[in-house]
């Protein structure tokens, strides 16, 4: 447990230093992510110069029944919808069952990008909004789920 604490330090520190980050947040579940549970986070556009990466990031238990993760994503301003998709992030290597991403213990977090080097036409608020579409009304061993709005560098 003291290693775990001190890697979420760590990793706390080292994303304050982030210049590229406009917005990261992070929505805790209770280990399930139901299916009609939309997970939203908003985020300002203030300069319209620079293009954007929008990614989402997830963290699931060892113990996920699946190894991919169906989601539905939308970027949404006021009552618009500007982009939607359905997106698939593999979690665990389909034939071996390894674990993909970074894991401290039980938990591995993933990332993965909806959107790269995205122009805006306008500023304001935003919004990114992520939904399970797994064949699951309850899906388990999701802890936590996140969104990340970047300024593209060109990588």
């Amino acid at each position: 447990m003291r290693g775990f604490l001190l890697s979420i330090t760590i990793l706390m520190l080292f994303a304050q230093c982030d210049s590229n980050r406009v917005m990261e947040n992070f929505s805790n579940l209770s280990g399930f992510w139901h299916k009609d549970s939309v997970v939203a986070f908003s985020f300002d556009i203030e300069d319209l110069e620079k293009t954007y990466n929008l990614k989402a990031e997830f963290s699931n238990r060892f113990t996920y029944p699946y190894h991919n993760l169906y989601f539905n994503y939308r970027l949404t301003s006021g009552d618009s919808v500007l982009e939607k998709e359905l997106k698939e992030i593999i979690l665990f290597d389909p034939k071996t069952g390894k674990p993909n991403g970074a894991g401290a213990g039980n938990l591995f977090s993933h990332e993965i990008y909806l959107l790269q080097n995205y122009t805006f036409g306008a500023m304001g608020e935003y919004r990114i909004e992520l939904e399970q579409f797994m064949r699951m009304d309850s899906l388990p061993d999701i802890e936590r789920i996140g969104a990340r709005v970047e300024f593209y560098d060109g990588d």
